[in-house]
């Protein structure tokens, strides 16, 4: 019986896809989310990646639109230390966090999506992430990549959630 209890103790939590968005408005918008993605390759396995998006700014007016991709990663990292691997990407790129304005230009934002099917209310992380059905710049890149995946919370595919959203904002192909 100890020996089991040694070897559940020890062994490497199961593994599960963590689903993030990086975007950027500011400075070389590519080459930012390429930078993050490549600072990003310690937190798991790279599984797979949209097209490059460019959007509309959310919830905030700007000079310059938003380039967006969806990355899917393999990880064996619990949801809270993927997000401090994520804010220290963030501020090694330059991002500073202004508490005050929630929605703001930035040289890169790394946002976790999903971790597997995994629902979670923490302070400092809600998975899923609580405005994917409202967003279609998050929504068409995500459907690119899997869109029969069934919302955890809302129990429908991610190309319905796209075909309900009401969110006009500009989404194409960025051509990169």
């Amino acid at each position: 019986m100890q020996e089991k209890n040694r070897t559940t103790r020890n062994r490497t939590p199961d593994p599960a896809h963590v689903v993030l968005i990086l975007g950027s408005n500011q400075g070389d918008r590519a080459g930012n989310i390429d930078r993050a993605i490549a600072l990003l390759d310690t937190i798991g396995t790279e599984e797979r990646r949209s097209a490059l998006y460019e959007s509309d700014p959310w919830g905030f007016t700007a000079d310059t639109s938003f380039y967006n991709r969806v990355v899917i990663y393999r990880v064996t990292r619990d949801p809270l230390d993927v997000l401090r691997h994520c804010m220290e990407v963030e501020r090694r790129l330059g991002r500073l966090r202004d508490t005050a304005t929630r929605y703001a230009s930035r040289p890169i934002d790394v946002d976790i999506l999903f971790h597997g099917a995994r629902v979670m209310n923490h302070p400092d992380l809600t998975l899923p992430h609580p405005r994917i059905p409202s967003r279609r710049f998050v929504l068409v890149p995500l459907v690119e990549l899997i869109p029969s995946f069934i919302h955890p919370v809302l129990s429908r595919p991610l190309s319905a959630l796209l075909e309900e959203c009401t969110d006009a904002g500009m989404v194409r192909h960025a051509g990169k």
